[in-house]
């Protein structure tokens, strides 16, 4: 009896019992789906993280304060999460201009721009009685290109705004859908008032920048309270809060080199100044390292939950094994006349391991169909929908036929081990 045939019998089988099969099925459709639902959700998170991250620029280095005696920073890229440290810095503490001057004379060929920031604080800008819920950064001039920032209209800030202390701003098509109808073109030149606390402030707009919402920030309940940035000269951003003395952390955007290795050199260069310092230090961390680390926690994560969900596989297989058993022994007498007209016990032995192989790789496939339409609908309430991979796809069809292999190999050795006399006999 060829393979074949094998299967064609095993096929006829499974049709003559149709809600046994399904219901034998049943656990492997459970375990695979939960698997591959588990496996795209994750998936489309990590990448949909990494391109959240990839916004800050692949290049990118963190140079921030570190507490002496702690690990993590004192300030992070923008969208991180940030370690409140137990001390206040002062002034002494801060990395200043002349720092950073430094460093770019340093790493003049290394270093393609510099990102400073200076929060002035949250508020509303207000156009007679329509508002939009703003936050007012002060950055500096190569703060859009560290960043990533997408000008849709006019331009960004640049070092002639920063020197002069200019009232300009660039705000987001948000906030101009919000104030000014959605005319981008229009919103350049006009006067945009910002409350912040008790503070009133006006800015003319010389740009307007395309506002993607982050996977790494909760969606807003209703588009109108949603925040974006208005971004100031960080100069003017200082005058406002008379905080002119230097900067808790500085983005550094790579040029031609390794981050990685680059980093090392900026923590080595700036840990210079603070050889004196008994309260800080700095650090410098690269993005890449950050997106290294969030992929291996991501991965480990999604392997750890899809070995629990794989436990219903397990099920699944013990449920094949029981369900073949039973076939075993309703089909003693078929097995002893196939035996009688010449079947070898290597014959009957491959026919029950096929009929369970093929109940495993149709749950196996109907599993995909599942997992896969649940991992798609999951991932879009995420935001991020995504589809099953090639791999993880590949991972469940040999899972399939393993535990097709494994439980079904009892049963199928018991049938060909029987004895085709006592095989007859039976009713």
């Amino acid at each position: 009896m060829n393979l074949n045939a094998s299967i064609q019998i095993a096929m006829r089988s499974l049709l003559m019992n149709k809600m046994r099969a399904l219901l034998t099925m049943l656990g492997i459709i459970i375990g695979i789906g939960s698997v591959i639902a588990i496996l795209t959700v994750g998936n489309a998170l990590t990448g949909s993280i990494n391109t959240s991250l990839s916004t800050f620029g692949a290049n990118n280095i963190t140079v921030s304060l570190q507490q002496r005696g702690q690990t993590r920073t004192f300030a992070g890229p923008p969208g991180l999460s940030q370690q409140t440290s137990t001390l206040k810095p002062t002034a002494k503490d801060l990395i200043t201009p002349a720092m950073i001057d430094a460093m770019h004379r340093r790493f003049a060929s290394s270093v393609e721009g510099v990102s400073l920031t200076n929060a002035v604080g949250s508020g509303k800008a207000r156009a007679g009685r329509d508002y939009a819920n703003v936050s007012l950064l002060g950055v500096s001039a190569d703060y859009g290109l560290v960043n990533n920032v997408t000008l849709q209209r006019g331009r960004f800030l640049n070092d002639g705004d920063v020197k002069a202390l200019r009232g300009v701003a660039v705000v987001s098509d948000h906030l101009v859908r919000t104030l000014f109808g959605g005319d981008l073109a229009g919103a350049l030149g006009k006067e945009v008032k910002l409350s912040i606390g008790t503070q009133l402030y006006a800015f003319s707009v010389v740009g307007v920048y395309e506002y993607e919402q982050s996977a790494l920030t909760v969606q807003q309940v209703a588009d109108k309270e949603t925040t974006t940035a208005v971004y100031i000269p960080v100069s003017t951003a200082q005058r406002l809060t008379g905080s002119t003395d230097g900067y808790a952390s500085v983005m550094v955007m790579a040029k031609d080199v390794d981050p990685l290795a680059f980093a090392d050199q900026l923590k080595a260069f700036f840990a210079r100044y603070y050889v004196k310092n008994n309260d800080y230090t700095v650090t410098a961390t690269a993005m890449q390292s950050i997106t290294q680390q969030i992929n291996t926690v991501m991965g480990n994560l999604s392997i750890a939950i899809s070995v629990i969900a794989g436990i219903s596989l397990l099920v699944g297989g013990i449920g094949v094994m029981n369900i073949m058993l039973v076939s075993v022994v309703e089909r003693t007498r078929e097995i002893g006349l196939r035996q009688a007209v010449g079947a070898t016990p290597n014959n009957i032995r491959t026919q029950f391991i096929m009929e369970s192989i093929v109940i495993c790789l149709i749950g196996g496939f109907l599993g995909v169909v599942v997992g896969g339409l649940l991992g798609f609908f999951g991932s879009s309430l995420l935001g991020v929908p995504g589809l099953p991979t090639l791999g993880s796809i590949a991972i469940a069809a040999g899972f399939s036929v393993s535990i097709g292999l494994f439980f079904g190999y009892y049963p199928a050795n018991r049938a060909a081990r029987l004895n085709p006399i006592d095989a007859l006999r039976s009713l």
